[in-house]
């Protein structure tokens, strides 16, 4: 298992890295709109769509507000705004994991998961557009890497060292040692992306920018989690050999792209 995910994240990390930094800015738009309606077709069955119009009209739905956005990305003041909407949203999700922590037998009802997933699926693709519009592929290329490493740090500190449970009614898997582990990592590297980024006396920052934005991506993991564990399901989907769906792939950057882009916002005025 472990052999088939490294294979499969290495051929994805491939073609990210390629359709970043080699693409046009239509032509990232385009990749990442495809990416996110894959998204749509597996958020709208964990939403209880389970027909294929359904479906369908879901993705449709997700696909007509990202083009209405689309006009909008080179617009820092439009940008800004609807930023600070969905981080908001995902500052009020571990209150959600909180409860439903506590009470796992009343699970959400399926139209509140539906129009939450409209946020989750359209908030990533308008903060990356917007970062790349705005600060260049390098960025974009930066944060992909933040949160795969941060990824990488979680998965090895917890296999070495994992003994407390983050949230064990929604990912028996996870623990406090994992998330030291992100952390530490990010840390490292996100020093290392404030010199190589020329940050100079905004380092401090950027760094903390940097760990507040793989602190949300870990919520935006156990989010998902909490979904698949309503609708009792180990996956999204079964897309991705050894990593299930789309969405197991992109749950964390979810939440990581709207609060990064915002915090360099922040960082530059």
């Amino acid at each position: 298992m472990l052999k088939q995910r490294v294979m499969t994240a290495s051929v994805l990390a491939l073609i990210a890295v390629w359709v970043v930094l080699k693409l046009p800015a239509i032509g990232f738009g385009a990749a990442l709109l495809a990416m996110l309606l894959l998204g749509a077709w597996e958020w709208a069955d964990l939403a209880g769509m389970n027909q294929t119009r359904s479906r369908l009209g879901y993705g449709a739905l997700i696909l007509i507000l990202i083009l209405a956005f689309w006009p909008l990305v080179d617009s820092p003041m439009l940008m800004g705004g609807l930023l600070i909407l969905v981080f908001a949203g995902w500052c009020y999700v571990p209150i959600w994991l909180r409860r439903y922590a506590r009470q796992p037998d009343r699970p959400d009802h399926l139209m509140t998961l539906g129009a939450v997933g409209i946020v989750i699926l359209v908030g990533p693709w308008v903060a990356l557009m917007g970062l790349r519009d705005e600060f260049g592929p390098g960025y974009v290329l930066f944060l992909l890497l933040l949160i795969w490493i941060a990824d990488i740090g979680a998965y090895f500190a917890g296999r070495r060292w994992g003994r407390r449970k983050l949230a064990p009614a929604i990912s028996p898997g996870k623990t406090w040692e994992g998330v030291w582990g992100a952390s530490a990592a990010a840390l490292i590297f996100a020093l290392i992306g404030a010199a190589a980024l020329g940050m100079g006396s905004r380092w401090l920052w950027f760094v903390a920018v940097c760990m507040v934005t793989v602190g949300f991506s870990i919520v935006g993991d156990l989010f998902e989690s909490m979904i698949k564990r309503q609708r009792g399901v180990k996956d999204s989907g079964a897309l991705l050999p050894g990593h299930g769906g789309v969405l197991d792939r992109i749950d964390s950057l979810t939440a990581a792209a709207p609060v990064f882009l915002l915090g360099l916002y922040g960082m530059h005025g």
